[in-house]
């Protein structure tokens, strides 16, 4: 990477604490998928979901990716 990235999506945060941690360190944000096993004060912006199914990981995301062109867009446009 030739830069640090805007944010970062983490999906299950017990197997990905490392790269919370390092975004933590590195200031960049965080959105967490959050499951009953997980603290949601760990992640910028926490998504309560089940983080073990498919179909919840595939719409969150989906809505995720949406929502950000979306922004992009008007980011453009606006300029």
């Amino acid at each position: 990477m030739t830069r640090l990235p805007d944010i970062v999506i983490v999906l299950d945060q017990q197997k990905e604490y490392i790269a919370l941690r390092e975004c933590a360190i590195l200031g960049i944000p965080t959105i967490s998928l959050v499951d009953t096993n997980c603290d949601p004060d760990l992640a910028n912006i926490s998504i309560p979901a089940n983080d073990d199914t498919m179909t919840s990981i595939r719409l969150i995301l989906n809505k995720l990716v949406f929502a950000i062109c979306e922004g992009r867009s008007v980011y453009i446009r606006n300029r």
